[in-house]
């Protein structure tokens, strides 16, 4: 898959551009509902011969606009978000810097100079796809614009137990811990890679080695215990996960952090790259008054985490 990084104003023209089959979306998390209207394009690209492509943007609208600070995370970060791309067999992935210019474009400035001027002959969208200077475009307004010079598919919602599957349903999810839930929405269950890097190594003197994870830009899920799954160096081993704030420890700590123990694993993976697999919440964070008391509790946690992957086998 090709990455094609835009800065406006672009300058591509269309005549020296392949005729695109184009999915058109934020995608964060790339749910069911982002599934399918990425797979409709590429299957309607290889029935037409164009080539498949997705457009999306970075970094996130609401950061541009002033409706979430810089610390936003993401569900599927950029790199994760293209290596899923690709395994879904889009051939390019347009991916178009969002800043305050191109946020003021006109939603026919948008369509002129995005959607005809990239030679896009046909558009799939979510049902509820915006676009435009205040989100004022829609798929009612893309239809008007286009102006007979390229077809439109549009998704209709996509529900599971009467809600509509979106990114904010599984960041609502991950805020309440509910880890389990989001194989229904994304199809998958819930996964982020994180690097290996020093932590206390206090959890070694108690019997219970982690791995600190530096998460970059995942969205955690709600401080706790978890039960998890890992991958390192493309094996796959079980383990349990804290997300916190380490209150026996700390009581300075100021962002949540990640670590896991994995079990029966005696590698040294400082600076790897690993992927963490959520399976289900076990517990609240707490702060023991002992270390003996915290020794029993990773003992139960254990033992839950273990009981949990049995009955999931």
């Amino acid at each position: 898959m090709e990455t094609i990084v835009i800065n406006h104003p672009h300058q591509y023209e269309k005549e020296n551009l392949p005729p695109l089959i184009l999915a058109l979306g934020y995608f964060d998390g790339i749910h069911i509902g982002h599934q399918r209207v990425i797979n409709s394009a590429v299957e309607l690209a290889e029935r037409t011969g164009a080539i498949p492509a997705v457009m999306s943007f970075h970094p996130h609208p609401s950061v541009v606009l002033g409706k979430a600070d810089e610390t936003w995370t993401y569900i599927t970060p950029l790199e994760e978000k293209k290596k899923i791309l690709k395994s879904m067999g889009v051939k390019r992935f347009y991916l178009v810097k969002f800043d305050l210019d191109f946020a003021s474009l006109s939603t026919k400035e948008f369509v002129d100079q995005y959607i005809i001027g990239l030679n896009v002959k046909h558009v799939v969208t979510g049902f509820d796809f915006t676009y435009g200077k205040y989100g004022k475009g829609n798929v009612e307004t893309l239809v008007h614009e286009a102006d007979g010079k390229f077809g439109q598919t549009v998704i209709e919602k996509i529900e599971e137990n009467g809600q509509k599957i979106s990114s904010t349903l599984i960041r609502q999810c991950l805020r309440e811990g509910m880890v389990e839930s989001i194989v229904h929405y994304l199809g998958r269950r819930y996964k982020l890679n994180g690097t290996v890097i020093h932590g206390d190594k206090r959890g070694r003197t108690i019997g219970f080695p982690t791995a600190n994870l530096d998460t970059d830009v995942y969205t955690l899920p709600k401080v706790g215990v978890y039960a998890v799954e890992v991958s390192v160096d493309g094996e796959k081993y079980y383990a349990m996960a804290n997300v916190g704030y380490k209150p026996t420890f700390k009581d300075d700590q100021k962002r949540p952090s990640l670590e896991v123990h994995i079990f029966d694993f005696q590698k040294e993976i400082y600076g790897s790259t690993i992927g963490v697999n959520w399976l289900k919440r076990i517990r609240d964070e707490k702060k023991f008054n002992s270390i003996d008391e915290l020794i029993e509790q990773l003992k139960t946690d254990k033992n839950e985490t273990l009981s949990i992957i049995q009955s999931m086998c």
